[in-house]
């Protein structure tokens, strides 16, 4: 069998697990953070044309 040796092999719930954290890590830190003017105005909004 090719890959890792069973020492260092990690489970697929284990990883499965890692990224449901992380995901629940980055919406925790946007709720608490909560920049949506800052998103709005970057993303959302067009900037209006300079006037010379």
């Amino acid at each position: 069998m090719a890959g890792l040796p069973t020492k260092i092999r990690v489970p697929l719930s284990d990883v499965k697990a890692a990224a449901l954290w992380g995901v629940t890590a980055g919406t925790a830190a946007l709720y608490l953070v909560q920049p949506w003017d800052f998103l709005k105005k970057t993303f959302f909004e067009k900037p209006e044309p300079e006037q010379k």
